[in-house]
This record gives C-alpha cells, sequence and structure tokens, in this order.
C-alpha cells in the first residue's frame, strides 16, 4: 500500500510539473510569435460559424461579472504586455490589444490539449480528472479573450459602446 501511494505522488507530481512546463513552453513560444504573425484573424482566432456577439458573451456567460478574476500571464516573459494596461482609444493601442487577444487565444488553445499526455503514466481516471482541469482553466479564458476580441474589433470599426449602454 505504500509503494502505491509513492506512485500515486508521482503521478500527480508528473502532473503538476508536466503542467507548469507545457504552461511555460506554450506561453514562450507564443511570446516570440512575430507582430505579422498576430496581425490577422486565422482560422484558429476568426469568426466561428455560430453566431457570435459580445452581448451574448455579457449576457450568457456573465463575463464582465468574473473576468477581473482571471489571471493575466502577459508579463510573464521580458517585453510582454498585460492586456489590462492596453487602455487607449487610439488605433495602435486598439490594434496591439487585438493582436494580445489573438496571441491569448492561440496559447490557451495550445494548452488544453497537455491533458492527452496524462495518459501516458495516468489510469483512465487520472486523465479524465486532467480533461476536466484542462477544460475548466482554459475555457474561461478562451470566452475572455473571445469577448475581448469582438469588443475590440467594435472599437476598431468606431462603434464603441459604454459600459451600461444597450
Amino acid at each position: 500500500m505504500e509503494g502505491q501511494a509513492v506512485s500515486d505522488a508521482l503521478a500527480v507530481l508528473a502532473c503538476a510539473l508536466g503542467w507548469l512546463l507545457w504552461s511555460v513552453l506554450v506561453g514562450w513560444l507564443a511570446h516570440r510569435l512575430p507582430p505579422r504573425a498576430l496581425d490577422h484573424d486565422t482560422w484558429l482566432t476568426g469568426r466561428r460559424p455560430w453566431p457570435e456577439s459580445r452581448s451574448g458573451f455579457e449576457k450568457r456567460l456573465a463575463i464582465r461579472r468574473w473576468k477581473s478574476l482571471l489571471p493575466d500571464a502577459g508579463t510573464a516573459f521580458p517585453g510582454g504586455v498585460a492586456k489590462n494596461s492596453l487602455v487607449g482609444r487610439d488605433r495602435a493601442t486598439l490594434q496591439r490589444l487585438l493582436a494580445e487577444t489573438r496571441r491569448a487565444e492561440l496559447v490557451h488553445l495550445a494548452l488544453w490539449p497537455f491533458w492527452i499526455v496524462t495518459a501516458l503514466w495516468l489510469p483512465p481516471a487520472g486523465v479524465l480528472i486532467n480533461l476536466v482541469f484542462a477544460t475548466l482553466s482554459n475555457l474561461p479564458c478562451l470566452w475572455l479573450q473571445r469577448y475581448n476580441h469582438l469588443r475590440v474589433e467594435r472599437a476598431l470599426q468606431g462603434r464603441v459602446r459604454r459600459p451600461g449602454e444597450g
């Protein structure tokens, strides 16, 4: 029984270390993306075939209530930018914020599949736990980036609504 406890502890440690290393690697690679790679939408960051709207994200997901609770790792690497520091309304600032939302979307899309790797050392129940963890830790971030992406696009098109406006 003691051997099983050690084995379980090593599996948990392997997961924690794996998630940490994968997160750092993905974040570092995304940080190194050249600006031109983020100046336009791709099939990953572009509009979806289902209806999307900023108000849909606000009403159905209540993003404005919980968005401030999510961490921003934009400054994790030298030269990075915290998305909340890009508050200007000028075109250059808004375009930079749009690029940063694309970068964050790509990061969270790339982080999520690490749960599959855990199948190398975990039983199915452990893999399922990692799938749930990956989904719960990345999906809200993806929703937030999509919400921000739509808000910034509207601002760039000159159709900005202030909080509280219809």
